[in-house]
């Protein structure tokens, strides 16, 4: 036992006191802060100040017209966008000079002078409702057209309705959104009882999606840095010394162990970093605006969080201290553990994929494949109501074959860490295994 603690704490010491890992971990504290503060960084740096639209008053001419004008529209215009509480656009009124070229030179000495961003004209397009035209020193994006389009329907339906005598009344129940929602429900004893809300739905989608990227970034790291510390270690002939005085199994397992706490430790990190950025006081809104409360999530999520997390990351760092060990150049490394990688990355995109859809069959399957089962299995449960047996079974599977895999890379630690080289074939690999003993 003084041995494997003195291997763990070797490895944690040896890999916090290297220049990559603090730069790495400082670069991504900085980019967590970043990223969590830049909707207040933008926020700073744009203007949250509507582009000023133009448009003319109504002409001595139209001032008579009982008709959709040009300057109704612009008024109606200018009254649906302030009524939004952040607007995007203001519409300004421009008086009319009674005069084609007047009123073009009016509005361009607006425009120069920067009192508007833009002016709109209304042309007849051979209906009874005129079309805008902007007119301005930028293009405008489509996005924008878009949103200016959607008022300028609403202004013409609204013309139409009251032609037809509608009431004020008659118009909002016409346009008023049919309401569709969903609830979660959990079937116990024949009866249906409602079980969640909006809050605690997205509580529950937020807290897997941490938990499987937490995962998913765990096993990518710390096990590409398992292989690397034990191929680097064979490369320059340090294994032959520490093989004499700590047997294999030790070494292996005392590496995984203090590579988890490594790894557990940046995430923490990394976790308190985003903590403290979110509870600066310009990030509070943003916090209340999301509406998630971790009270709203149920204990046994995080239990289950616990555990498909921690045999999770033991299955796949066996694998990769087996493969690093069949390796003795750095430089071959990549090729070897890009399997591995594949089925990380596999079961990582069954579980992101499925937050959506839980319940299809692909997912259900992948939820028993070993490999896929801490991603799937743990998406399952926090978005569904999963039988106990189900999370049961997947969890006895995921223990099985994690010991397998354990017992099945230890061997191969064994008799790989000793070979040099060109990678081993399996028949040699079978071959040397047979000469040990666990």
């Amino acid at each position: 036992m003084s041995k494997f603690g003195t291997v763990v704490g070797f490895t944690i010491r040896n890999k916090v006191k290297t220049k990559s890992y603090v730069i790495s971990t400082l670069i991504l504290v900085a980019i967590i802060s970043v990223v969590v503060n830049l909707p207040y960084i933008i926020d700073k740096f744009s203007s949250d100040a509507p582009d000023k639209i133009g448009y003319l008053t109504a002409s001595t001419e139209d001032a008579v017209k009982s008709s959709v004008t040009p300057s109704v529209v612009g008024d109606q215009m200018r009254a649906f966008f302030s009524k939004q509480e952040h607007p995007d656009y203001e519409f300004v009124p421009v008086e009319n000079q009674n005069s084609a070229e007047a009123n073009e030179k009016k509005l361009l000495d607006a425009l120069s002078n920067g009192d508007i961003d833009a002016y709109a004209t209304f042309e007849e397009d051979g209906t009874s409702f005129p079309a805008m035209v902007l007119h301005a020193d930028k293009v405008y994006s489509d996005a924008s057209k878009a949103n200016m389009q959607a008022a300028l329907q609403s202004i013409k339906t609204q013309f139409a309705l009251q032609g037809l005598g509608l009431t004020d009344e008659q118009q909002t129940a016409l346009f008023s959104q049919a309401v569709v929602d969903s609830v979660k429900v959990d079937v116990s004893n024949g009866e249906a009882v409602a079980d969640d809300t909006k809050e605690k739905a997205g509580a529950l989608y937020g807290v897997t999606y941490l938990i499987l990227f937490l995962l998913f970034m765990t096993i990518m790291g710390t096990g590409q840095l398992i292989a690397t510390e034990i191929t680097a270690e064979k490369s320059s002939r340090v294994m032959e010394v520490l093989i004499t005085s700590v047997s294999p199994l030790t070494q292996m397992f005392g590496k995984i162990f203090g590579m988890f706490i490594v790894g557990l430790g940046q995430t923490a990190l990394l976790v308190a970093a985003a903590a403290i950025n979110l509870a600066l006081p310009h990030n509070e809104s943003a916090l209340k605006d999301v509406g998630i409360n971790i009270k709203d999530v149920p204990v046994d999520v995080f239990i289950y969080a616990i555990a498909f997390y921690l045999i999770g990351y033991f299955l796949f760092a066996t694998l990769y201290a087996g493969v690093g060990s069949l390796v003795s150049r750095t430089e071959d490394l990549g090729q070897a553990v890009m399997p591995l990688m594949f089925l990380n990355l596999g079961g990582f995109y069954v579980g992101i994929f499925g937050l959506n859809a839980p319940d299809v069959m692909f997912v259900k399957v992948a939820s028993f494949i070993p490999f896929f089962t801490p991603y799937a299995m743990f998406m399952r449960i926090g978005m569904t109501e999963v039988p106990v047996w189900e999370a049961a079974l997947s969890l006895v599977v995921l223990v099985i074959t994690t010991f397998v895999c354990g017992w099945l890379s230890a061997k191969i630690y064994r008799t790989g860490v000793l070979m040099y080289g060109k990678r081993p074939t399996i028949k040699e690999l079978r071959k040397a295994m047979k000469a040990y003993k666990l």
